[in-house]
């Protein structure tokens, strides 16, 4: 019997969501090896699997934009190349960092968090915590 939960993905859908990420990182790694971090850091962030609750995959994807957040030496010109429609994204995925308890992930995170604070201001936290379409 079939679920209407939205958070159901079949093992087909799982697959392409791997793949996805997988050509994501590829791109990623290219970016970082051309000195383009703040490119590495929007795909990242663009196609973030959406109301996905398999952990394989919202692991995948944390890795990727890990990668990429922690490739960032320049906050603040990041800030002035960063659309801000990648904010609210952003902030999930630092509380996600956070939740690590690695040191340097915690200490980047925390950077870029007092940063982002003061660029989008406080609703961005709010926005990032009420928002359910986007689980990372």
């Amino acid at each position: 019997m079939a679920s209407s939960s939205p958070y159901l993905e079949s093992d087909e859908n799982l697959e392409a969501i791997i793949s996805r990420i997988e050509q994501k990182s590829r791109k990623i790694e290219t970016h970082l090896k051309q000195s383009k971090p703040v490119e590495a850091l929007k795909t990242a962030l663009e196609g973030s699997p959406l109301k996905t609750r398999d952990e394989r995959c919202k692991s995948a994807n944390w890795i990727v934009v890990h990668r990429a957040m922690m490739a960032i030496r320049d906050i603040d010109g990041m800030f002035n190349s960063l659309d801000p429609e990648y904010y609210d994204i952003l902030m999930k995925y630092l509380y996600r960092g956070l939740s690590t308890g690695d040191r340097p992930t915690c200490d980047q995170c925390l950077k870029i968090h007092e940063k982002l604070t003061e660029k989008a201001g406080l609703g961005c936290i709010l926005r990032s915590l009420a928002d359910t379409v986007n689980t990372v």
